[in-house]
């Protein structure tokens, strides 16, 4: 869908912005056409094993046995509670953090149907990591100048998951921030600051 919108815009050179789910979204779209990317830009966007957490575990488990057991473990993860505590305050400095994005998240997960939707992409998250190798040969084969700024602090996708990129992309630019998983919530002016000075000097 991504692919096609982008031809519809007949978009032939762009620089990607990936986060989060959206990743493995975006290096699809630079693995499929490569002579399109001018740079790569990830925040909290994983790529490596290296990157998870230890708190994986229930989804680990559903993606390896996808009972009706093991997906309920995983709807706590989707909890209120979870997604302003856990989501967005860890890691993060409580002066700076709105409520804006978790409250619009809690209300968003709330409607009909949302919980049963994020289960079904929980249990899909697992199919990106077959493609990681696939990723990882295309940022080797084609070096794309990268940038990672994540939070130092994110619960999820860890600091390792950012230094990884270096293993195959020796000039990555490596920018860990002291907040958690959203970080633009907290630190919005400082990596615009840092993706303006990346792509200076790349675009």
């Amino acid at each position: 869908m991504i692919d096609g919108f982008t031809q519809a815009l007949s978009l032939d050179r762009y620089a990607l912005y990936v986060f989060d789910y959206g990743a493995p979204v975006g290096y699809r779209l630079a693995v499929a056409h490569p002579e399109r990317i001018t740079a790569l830009i990830s925040q909290n966007g994983n790529a490596y094993l290296d990157g998870f957490s230890d708190e994986w575990g229930p989804w680990q488990a559903y993606w390896r046995e996808p009972s009706p057991d093991n997906r309920e473990a995983c709807r706590e993860s989707l909890s209120a509670k979870v997604i302003e505590n856990w989501q967005y305050r860890t890691g993060t400095d409580p002066h700076r953090l709105a409520p804006d994005g978790y409250l619009l998240d809690i209300a968003l997960m709330s409607r009909s149907g949302a919980e049963e939707i994020q289960l079904d992409l929980i249990l899909d998250y697992r199919s990106n990591l077959d493609r990681y190798p696939e990723f990882q040969t295309y940022f080797r084969d084609y070096q794309p100048p990268l940038l990672a700024v994540w939070g130092r602090h994110d619960p999820a996708f860890i600091p390792a998951g950012a230094e990884a990129y270096k293993r195959d992309l020796p000039d990555a630019q490596v920018h860990l921030l002291d907040t958690g998983h959203f970080a633009l919530e907290t630190h919005a002016s400082e990596i615009a600051q840092f993706i303006r000075s990346f792509l200076l000097q790349y675009i």
